[in-house]
């Protein structure tokens, strides 16, 4: 079932007392994954209300992993588009598609915006699909 307001999930764990500090910066990067992001002013009163402010460096460094710690409007706007898969087949415990799938189908297909992804190299136009380049 879909968490509806997370926020209101996510204040009672963060308050509680008994709870370790690594354990509530899972809790906070959870709800930062889950919303893919947060702004700035949120982010900063999580960390002061939770009283985390020493290791507020392990939910920022994620940046640098290219999650979306802090949300912006140019950061939706270069979401990769996804394809339609509602009529595959899947396993009854698959519910989910990662992006890195399209990606590489888009790769062997030759079909990757070099704007994007510039270091992705173009096949050759005798290329007749039999094997990797």
């Amino acid at each position: 079932e879909k968490v509806k307001d997370s926020m209101r999930v996510l204040l009672p764990v963060l308050l509680n007392k008994s709870h370790e500090s690594y354990d509530k910066i899972r809790a906070i990067l959870l709800y930062i994954f889950s919303t893919n992001g947060t702004t700035q002013e949120n982010l900063d009163k999580l960390i002061q209300n939770v009283q985390i402010e020493s290791d507020s460096d392990m939910i920022r460094n994620w940046k640098y992993l290219d999650v979306p710690v802090i949300s912006s409007f140019a950061s939706q706007q270069h979401k990769y588009p996804r394809r339609d898969r509602s009529s595959e087949e899947t396993f009854q415990l698959s519910r989910w598609t990662p992006v890195i799938k399209d990606v590489m189908e888009d790769a062997i297909e030759n079909k990757l915006d070099s704007k994007d992804w510039p270091y992705a190299s173009r096949c050759p136009p005798t290329w007749n699909g039999s094997g990797a380049v």
